[in-house]
């Protein structure tokens, strides 16, 4: 008898971003997204960390935030997309990832990678040229930590105990070496939303990606793939542009400075570029339909970044996609959504 495939799972992630210049309504927006996910029947809510702001904000502490939105919801899983591995302390990390656990009923995935920014890794004192290495070492200690062995000191274990992570730790990757790599040891992988540095469309880079680590794959449990997508829901195109173009184009020249992208870059490639599903509901469902990626994933993570609509706006688009973007693709609710109010202004 052939196995049947996992039950899709439906995620969103937030970069905790907003055009109000006050930082806690940003915060507290960021935190009421989860519980409108948790309504709607989302099975997980993702954080991404970021110590240096975005524009619009960010996240530097994501776990603290996480035990916020634990205590607001109910049965959304909760996790991090991505800790920055090598510049926490994972033994420290092991501490807050297992008490989030617990005051949430088991809850918690968490996500992890080695970053990018180069300020970043000067104000821990990290030296950037060791991020893989460091990645690994702390990603091996990180492991033995949630597994409740003895760490660092004789007779020293995690406290709260750790409840079992065997399958809810997952890595960021960006090459098929890497692919392999986390699936070596183990760990779920978890697929940016565009694959910088390339001219050719994300899902074509990336599919090489999750193919390397489906064939690495050795444990007995099933491999989990996250697949991260920017995917905004509107009326139609027109609309959604007029409600995500000029963040995205912004984004993209930020990201040409940094020789991620190439410069001059209009409106249409920016969005190419950020692998962007955006439009009607129907319109989105018929592109992602043809996502190289899709198949072989288990988990499809949407989000708005580099976009940063209006609160309502945000609010309406998630409960498009859970509503109707998401059942077209198959996934269904593990639990029967809740209502959620008309946004103000809608």
């Amino acid at each position: 008898m052939t196995a049947q495939p996992p039950r899709l799972r439906l995620g969103f992630l937030t970069h905790v971003q907003g055009h109000d210049p006050d930082p806690v309504r940003t915060f507290r927006n960021a935190q009421e997204l989860f519980v409108v996910a948790d309504e709607l029947g989302f099975d997980t809510g993702w954080v991404a960390q970021h110590h240096v702001p975005l524009g619009g904000g960010g996240l530097s502490s994501p776990w603290t935030f996480l035990a916020h939105a634990a205590a607001r919801t109910t049965r959304i899983r909760l996790g991090t997309a991505v800790t920055i591995l090598p510049l926490e302390d994972p033994v420290r990390l092991a501490e807050d990832v297992a008490t989030v656990d617990a005051l949430s009923g088991g809850r918690v995935e968490i996500g992890v990678g080695s970053g990018y920014n180069t300020t970043e890794y000067a104000a821990f004192g990290k030296d950037i040229a060791r991020k893989r290495e460091l990645t690994s070492e702390h990603l091996g200690l990180l492991r033995r930590a949630l597994a409740n062995e003895e760490v660092r000191a004789p007779g020293f274990h995690v406290q709260p105990p750790a409840a079992d992570f065997t399958d809810r730790i997952w890595q960021g990757v960006f090459s098929d070496g890497g692919a392999a790599h986390a699936a070596a040891v183990g760990s779920n992988l978890l697929l940016n939303r565009a694959a910088y540095g390339y001219d050719a469309p994300t899902d074509e880079v990336q599919r090489p990606w999750a193919d390397a680590y489906l064939a690495a794959w050795g444990r007995p449990r099933r491999p989990r793939i996250g697949l991260s997508r920017f995917v905004f829901p509107a009326r139609d195109k027109r609309t959604a542009l007029r409600q995500i173009g000029d963040d995205v184009h912004r984004a993209a020249l930020r990201m040409a400075e940094g020789g991620s992208f190439p410069r001059g870059l209009g409106t249409d490639e920016a969005l190419r570029r950020f692998h962007a599903f955006y439009g009607s509901p129907e319109e989105i469902v018929t592109e992602l339909r043809q996502e190289k990626v899709l198949p072989v994933a288990t988990d499809l993570i949407t989000q708005f970044n580099p976009a940063v609509p209006d609160h309502d706006i945000a609010v309406r688009a998630l409960e498009l996609i859970a509503t109707e973007v998401a059942p077209a693709l198959g996934w269904k609710p593990a639990a029967a959504p809740r209502p959620v109010p008309e946004p103000a202004g809608a």
